[in-house]
């Protein structure tokens, strides 16, 4: 051997030595780190830490706000560099794609970390003024393409980025990439069975790769849909002679993240019993590597997502397992993508093996794949319908516009029933404003539209109506960057948008997916029936939901809704007006992309409550307060300790705030030290806490399922809701997997996209109202937060505000379920 062939070996195993010596130190740093966790930390924090703050005492009707630690609030230089910069994990993997993302990510950013100064919490997000050369420098911090966000979305950008400055990892996403551009062909507000129909059927239309990531995997119907949709793309590969890649990460708990959060599960464990994911002598055709990541002792990775040949994103509330959650997903396409990409390299930390094969191929090249053709367009009728129903999607063509979150609470009867549906239609009248028990919950003018196949079916309510409480008043926002559909675009749009081409089942049955003779066979765990493109998924699953021979639309809903976890369980809602139908599968209308944004936290793992500078918890707080009309939030649950006083302030201040939270959710993790209280006793403090015009602004909600006139406490797991929503001013969404609690504020890593567009969140504003009947039966009295039926009664299985001395007992359990899978997440 020659003397330089030695020399080089003998570099080798040096540098191999001293990788091993890194990894030791780590572990034992690990280690000790969580020693120090479980023996001081916990206890202290346990002991300190209250379980619910004291509310903002009230001044002249006025909520104090004073005493904030605030943040920065101007964009510095460095940061901006940053954000101007071309440079990136995916862009340096690009380049060399055996880099490991977080050698990537410490090449890049690593020198940019700076010693916590103790200004570390958002309290002062949206507190401070900002003047035009901010708003400037804060739109030049993003990529928007063709688009112009408004003046909101800046705001809360702004204040979103001022968080990176201490460190940029806290965006999960590299700085030049937080803000971007894209569209929104689908959004699916339904059960967890159609929200991985849509994932499975993206999985068959893979060409390269598929990235998938959830925070609990669990062997189930749900992830039946998953593996048997890889088996099926395993057999389309084989058919092409090509081989793709899949990389599947969660976080299913394990002792051997003490040593190694993110760790490589091995063939055995991913095959076995608890997750059932193939063996890879099954599919051949696939290469796939499965990551278990969580971070020591709460880090969850919360995060729940899917990226598909870097073409498409799934952004969803949902994790793969069985539950009677009604869920949220949308499906993104264009820029946007390129960011979700990044974000998902940067979490998976670790060398890819094999690397995605989409690693030179960014979507801002790609096109708008689902737009392409006429298919899309063939979705919706003239009048802005869904076709085959009676329902408008299409915002942009609602022929009476009524205010947004309009409600008029009504108390469940004792024994309520369904409408007789041989009646004849609604009685009429001049009064289009009216609400009464021929017309249903809604008002005369939420049902009015001149489609012409609409029906007159009519809905007896049996509930009796008490107070009404009106939402804000309609108001057209001054919104730059929405677009009316097949408004003409300039011919950078039309180039972007004008790519990509997908086919399809008969014109016919997507124009009438609900028609006897046309009925499409469900798509289901046993019988998989996989689409072409969404248009052919809207109509399967619109087809689905429709009543069968002898059965009533509503009894079709609760079909829908007891899918694999209550089947036999009766619904008791009267039959809804036409054009208020559930429908699962609410497809846009085709649209210029719009400015968008990822506003997500990485995740903390000590027991404490230091950890909440991040994009996300700052979006949340800066868009409560630069809201000037309504925010409406949905949550499972709703107690983080930063959040409430903002609710407060916003009431105080003349704002509507719109809360949808599902009662019982996770009560009794909620129940333990340092959490932020159960929803009852948060909702009942929040009354108490407001001035009585303040009061009359904050609207709370139990969720209310689509078949139900009463909420149903969790524990029952009968008819919950897992939503994760906020919308600002009826043109700023933030949608994905962060809860308004005490776990998503202070510890999980979460996943987020800011959406700055009217006609969408209009569209999931209708789409809420229309799958829910939250604002007909779940509002709370605005004297005391408690929900009572028309006797008085509390609901069944309701802890009361008041959990009583106790309580800590019953989080305990809680905390338990949580670790086993079946809490709530």
């Amino acid at each position: 051997m020659s003397f330089a062939s030695s020399n080089a070996l003998d570099s080798v195993a040096c540098r191999t030595e001293d990788a091993a010596n890194q990894v030791t130190q780590k572990t034992l740093q690990n280690l000790v780190d969580i020693v120090y966790q479980l023996v001081f930390i916990l206890p202290y924090s346990a002991l300190t830490i209250p379980r619910s703050l004291p509310l903002l005492r009230r001044s002249s009707g006025v909520a104090d706000m004073t005493n904030h630690k605030e943040v920065s609030d101007h964009i510095s230089d460095q940061l901006y560099q940053l954000c101007t910069s071309s440079e990136s994990v995916s862009a340096l993997l690009a380049k060399d794609p055996t880099l490991a993302p977080a050698d990537a990510w410490n090449q890049l950013y690593g020198h940019h970390v700076t010693k916590s100064t103790g200004a570390n919490r958002v309290d002062g997000a949206g507190q401070s003024s900002l003047s035009e050369s901010d708003l400037r420098r804060a739109a030049e911090c993003g990529k928007w393409g063709p688009t112009e966000p408004s003046e909101l979305f800046l705001q809360i950008y702004h204040d979103a980025l001022c968080t990176l400055e201490e460190n940029p990892l806290h965006a999960v996403v590299s700085p030049s990439l937080m803000g971007s551009c894209g569209v929104v062909p689908l959004t699916v507000i339904s059960v967890i069975p159609d929200i991985v129909r849509h994932m499975s059927n993206c999985i068959v239309r893979a060409e390269r790769e598929v990235f998938l990531a959830t925070n609990y995997w669990q062997d189930s119907v749900a992830s039946k849909f998953i593996t048997d949709a890889i088996q099926q793309l395993n057999r389309r590969a084989g058919a092409r002679g090509e081989k793709v890649v899949l990389k599947v990460i969660y976080d299913r708990g394990s002792p051997k993240q003490l040593f190694e959060p993110h760790y490589t599960v091995a063939e055995k464990e991913y095959t076995g019993k608890n997750v059932k994911l193939p063996h890879p002598d099954h599919i051949p055709n696939i290469d796939m590597q499965v990551m278990n990541f969580h971070t020591p002792m709460l880090g969850t990775f919360h995060a729940k997502y899917m990226i598909v040949d870097r073409k498409i994103a799934i952004l969803q509330s949902n994790n793969i397992q069985d539950n009677d959650n009604v869920e949220m997903m949308i499906h993104l396409e264009g820029p946007i993508v390129d960011s979700l990409y990044d974000m998902a390299l940067i979490s998976w930390h670790k060398n890819l093996e094999p690397p995605l094969p989409s690693f030179d191929s960014p979507a801002a090249q790609g096109g708008i794949g689902s737009f392409a053709g006429d298919k899309h367009a063939s979705m919706f009728g003239p009048d802005g319908t869904l076709t085959g129903t009676n329902v408008v999607v299409d915002a942009a063509k609602q022929p009476r516009r009524r205010p947004a979150y309009e409600y008029e609470r009504r108390l469940a009867a004792t024994e309520p029933g369904l409408a007789d549906p041989s009646t004849s239609g609604p009685a009429e009248s001049d009064d289009t404003k009216r609400a009464d028990p021929v017309t249903g919950p809604s008002t005369t003018e939420s049902v009015s539209h001149p489609h012409p196949t609409a029906s007159a079916a009519s809905a007896a309510t049996t509930g009796a109506t008490t107070t009404a409480s009106a939402g804000s008043e309609g108001q057209t926002t001054n919104h730059r960057s929405s677009q009316t559909p097949n408004q003409a675009a300039d011919q950078q749009t039309e180039d972007f948008l004008n790519e990509g081409q997908q086919t399809g089942i008969s014109q016919c049955q997507v124009q009438e997916p609900s028609s006897n003779h046309l009925a499409l066979p469900e798509h289901s765990a046993d019988d998989p029936h996989y689409d072409d493109d969404i248009a052919g998924e809207v109509a399967r699953v619109q087809s689905a939901v429709s009543p069968k021979p002898g059965e009533t639309r509503m009894q079709a809903v609760t079909r829908l809704l007891n899918h694999t976890a209550n089947k036999g369980f009766t619904g008791d809602a009267p039959q809804c007006p036409p054009g208020e139908e559930m429908t699962p599968y609410i497809p846009h209308p085709a649209h210029e992309p719009v400015p968008m944004a990822l506003v997500n936290r990485n995740p903390y793992g000590p027991p404490t409550h230091k950890s909440v500078s991040n994009p996300q918890n700052a979006a949340w707080l800066s868009a409560l307060r630069n809201a000037k009309k309504n925010v409406f939030i949905q949550s499972p649950t709703l107690n983080a300790e930063p959040l409430i006083p903002a609710i407060i302030e916003a009431c105080e201040r003349g704002v509507d705030v719109y809360c949808y939270v599902c009662l019982g959710y996770n009560d009794a993790g909620e129940l333990l030290p340092m959490q932020g209280g159960h929803n009852e006793m948060v909702a009942h403090n929040l009354y108490k806490s407001l001035s009585a015009s303040g009061r009359q602004r904050l609207h709370y909600f139990w969720y209310v399922a689509k078949d139900q006139t009463k909420p149903i406490h969790q524990k029952f797991k009968k008819r919950s809701c897992h939503v994760k929503l906020m919308i600002v001013d009826e043109h700023i969404g933030i949608q994905g997997n962060g809860n308004q609690d005490t776990q998503s504020w202070f510890h999980s890593q979460e996943i987020n996209v800011m959406i700055d567009s009217a006609s969408i969140c209009r569209a999931w504003i209708d789409g809420l109202r229309r799958n829910q009947n939250t604002h007909i039966y779940g509002a709370l009295s605005k004297e005391d937060g408690i929900w009572r039926d028309q006797d008085g009664h509390e609901p069944e299985g309701a802890i009361g505000a008041d959990p009583g001395r106790f309580a800590w007992a019953k989080g305990v359990v809680g905390a338990i379920k949580r670790v086993q899978g079946t809490g709530g997440f």
